[in-house]
């Protein structure tokens, strides 16, 4: 299959391109740049130069492919416009890729978030969908569960559309995503905090598992799904906090979930953290035939990337 990519040189886009190759298919990624460029032929795949600001050359990209696989998104407006901006840039690249591909059967998949079907008091399931976006919920990280929705909308005109949800945490041995940067706020503070009683769930998939789910999702997924790219149903965050510090020698620390508190160690994170995300991954497991092979979100602290100094121990306070 000719495959064509974009984020191929972003955390989990460097992963999947390598999978899509070993896998037999041609892949073709976007570069803005001639280091993306040079990154994505180091990864085996052809070149097309090009951004996302370039709708027509995207829609072009799409109609010269077999599939298409999104999951880059406008990380430059998130400065001045924030989730609002990225979404809304996002919004057309969808109906450029619907305009390509409607009527064909071709696949798209694209990357979505964990979070996106809300606080269901259960761990959410792939038959969830993303909640609806109102005028309230501008300026935070549900404004982008438009662009989902829009992405599975595709089905009804004939494209082979579905979304991978991805764990709150993709780990593996590169500094994107929250892991580092919760690492980085238990070293700048000394303690590595949790909010309230830490109960709260998180999930995480090592950053190789996703990219063969998206792999599969190309392959054989039916059109107008979500898959769960998680590796388990949930981590209490205290959990979590407690592997960090005890890696670091540092204390684990409750932090009051106040509106003080929390915003005054996590910072923009504060809405995040306090989230409870527990998923259920049965229905991309048995559709797709999906099993992860790599190691946990635990275990994996230890590859040698995130804590290069001997592991330590270190006492829980609360």
């Amino acid at each position: 299959m000719r495959v064509f990519v974009t984020g191929g040189t972003g955390h989990s886009g460097s992963y999947i391109i390598p999978e899509l190759i070993a896998a037999g298919h041609e892949v073709t990624g976007l570069a803005r740049s001639d280091t993306a460029a040079a990154a994505l032929s180091a990864l085996g795949a052809k070149v097309r130069r090009g951004d996302l600001a370039d709708l027509a050359g995207l829609k072009e990209a799409a109609a010269d492919s077999d599939g298409v696989v999104h999951v880059a998104h406008r990380q430059d407006l998130l400065p001045s416009g924030g989730m609002d901006a990225v979404a809304a840039a996002e919004l057309p690249i969808v109906r450029a890729y619907g305009e390509a591909l409607a009527g064909t059967g071709k696949p798209l998949v694209a990357a979505g978030s964990i979070g996106s079907p809300g606080q269901l008091g259960r761990p959410a399931t792939e038959e969830d969908p993303a909640l609806s976006v109102g005028d309230e919920h501008k300026g935070t990280l549900r404004v982008r569960n438009a662009v989902e929705a829009a992405v599975i909308g595709l089905a009804e005109r004939g494209v082979r559309s579905s979304v991978v949800r991805i764990a709150n945490i993709m780990h593996s041995t590169t500094d994107a995503g929250f892991l580092p940067m919760l690492i980085a706020l238990a070293r700048e503070k000394g303690f590595a905090g949790y909010p309230g009683d830490g109960a709260n769930l998180w999930n995480a998939v090592h950053v190789r598992d996703v990219a063969s789910l998206f792999r599969l999702a190309l392959e054989k997924g039916p059109a107008g799904r979500y898959w769960h790219a998680v590796e388990d149903g949930g981590i209490p965050f205290r959990e979590l906090a407690e592997a960090v510090g005890s890696r670091l020698g540092l204390p684990a620390v409750s932090i009051p979930v106040d509106v003080l508190m929390v915003p005054g160690y996590f910072g923009f994170l504060a809405n995040i953290v306090t989230q409870n995300y527990p998923a259920s991954h049965l229905i991309t497991r048995r559709a797709l035939g999906w099993e992860p092979t790599r190691p946990g979100l635990l275990a994996d602290l230890d590859n040698g990337h995130y804590f290069p100094a001997a592991p330590q121990s270190a006492p829980t306070m609360s």
